[in-house]
């Protein structure tokens, strides 16, 4: 059975990479290392590894995602066929930089909040490159970050649209819990009303969606006031 790096391969390589053909000897051996080039959390060198394992290389990882890397720091080191190191080096940097990247900023977020509030988690959307998502989310956790739901299968969060389409939260609600249905059941609100609607119906979860953040306090301070056991999230228009 092919994993799912072959695939990843299959897309840049295509039917062989002609470059390296034409330019490097078929049996010129080479050795190879990644290098950061600034300050990250580093996130993706598991996936990195598979890539070139992939094509018969052999890896050595310096460094573990999760790792603080400063400039300079060796990531991985790789040694083989020069021409397997070639078609993988595009890969393997991308899942790194790119997951690195993710990690970095997530965790930036995270310790900037944690500083006022230890308490407080940054979540991750839905919002994610299609494809690529489980990756993504791996990277939000390497940060520090909380993936939220993986996807519409794995928790029942009612948004402006279910509202709409059903005629009001209070009948989302109550047509989600007649399944018998475990999970816990979130909101999401656009206003005031709503987020009380919500909490009345027996949300337990209420997320304030482009809420202004005086009024989402208000709102929170509220909702913890008459039922502490609520969680609140807060999302849309949040920036650093």
């Amino acid at each position: 059975m092919r994993s799912k790096y072959h695939e990843y391969l299959a897309e840049d390589i295509g039917p062989g990479d002609i470059t390296s053909k034409l330019v490097i000897p078929a049996l010129l051996k080479a050795n190879g290392r990644i290098v950061c080039k600034e300050p990250c959390v580093l996130a993706g060198a598991e996936e990195a590894r598979a890539v070139f394992e992939e094509l018969g290389l052999r890896v050595r990882l310096r460094k573990k995602d999760g790792a603080e890397l400063v400039k300079g720091d060796t990531v991985l080191e790789v040694s083989g066929p020069a021409r397997a190191m070639l078609a993988g080096e595009r890969l393997a940097l991308n899942f790194i930089m790119r997951m690195s990247g993710i990690a970095t900023l997530a965790n930036s977020l995270v310790e900037e909040c944690r500083r006022i509030n230890p308490k407080v988690k940054v979540s991750a959307t839905r919002k994610t490159t299609p494809g690529f998502r489980a990756f993504e989310k791996k990277a939000v956790l390497i940060g520090g970050g909380n993936p939220h739901r993986m996807g519409l299968y794995d928790a029942v969060l009612i948004k402006n649209n279910h509202i709409r389409l059903v005629g009001g939260i209070e009948k989302a609600l109550t047509r989600a819990r007649k399944t018998g249905f475990t999970k816990k059941l979130e909101v999401e609100v656009e206003t005031p009303k709503q987020a009380f609607k919500a909490l009345a119906g027996g949300a337990d979860i209420i997320m304030l969606d482009n809420f202004k953040p005086a009024e989402a306090k208000r709102v929170a301070k509220e909702i913890k006031r008459r039922k502490p056991r609520v969680l609140i999230e807060v999302s849309g228009g949040i920036r650093p």
